[in-house]
């Protein structure tokens, strides 16, 4: 977070960009319910909202922050207002609309690991509480999706190795249950082989 009047970063040193107005649609802020402001913080066009500091990105505009390090420093060079005092009412789980279609979006852990819990519509775009998205490229800057995908990897690998232990069980179950029958056959043509020598 950066204080309006600083020319850098206090964390990174990233050189501070200007928010402008941007021509998009007026959407209503899915906490506040007020209309949310249109601004362009480097090549990205979105919506902020001036009163709760939520931003909603369409998920082109995310994907393009989240792969690009020059837009990163756009969005955490962007100067923000000091945080005001929380109501205490912020800790509270609460779903939220999707500004655009107004279905309510899905809570998720960006990256599953990241501990930033941000509002998804798939088709629409993901909501960004106060701070929400500078959490998010400090995470991707880190090295947190590199850190996700080896996870994730490892996981894979551990559920493909758990599928060939339990066919491999499967596998014996089945040999042992043929091998069982194959005995029983052969001690029925054995008992009937005594019968037919004992009946002649």
């Amino acid at each position: 977070m950066m204080f309006l009047g600083s020319k850098h970063c206090p964390h990174c040193g990233t050189a501070a960009a200007e928010a402008t107005v941007a021509d998009l649609s007026v959407l209503k802020c899915p906490r506040c319910k007020t209309d949310m402001a249109s601004i362009s913080l480097g090549a990205e066009r979105l919506r902020e909202c001036e009163t709760c500091g939520g931003l909603w990105l369409d998920v082109a505009a995310f994907e393009r922050i989240c792969a690009s390090r020059e837009e990163q420093s756009a969005v955490l060079g962007g100067a923000a207002p000091a945080p005001g005092h929380s109501t205490g009412g912020e800790n509270k789980i609460r779903y939220v609309p999707c500004p655009e279609c107004n279905q309510l979006m899905n809570r998720i852990n960006f990256a599953r690991c990241s501990g930033v819990i941000v509002d998804v519509c798939k088709g629409h775009g993901t909501w960004f509480d106060r701070d929400e998205l500078s959490a998010i490229i400090q995470f991707i800057r880190e090295g947190g999706l590199e850190k996700s995908r080896q996870k994730e990897k490892h996981e894979l690998e551990f559920e493909r190795e758990q599928l060939r232990a339990e066919q491999h069980a499967a596998a014996m179950r089945e040999l042992n249950r043929y091998s069982a029958e194959d005995e029983r056959i052969g001690g029925i043509s054995g008992a009937s082989g005594l019968l037919k020598f004992l009946i002649e």
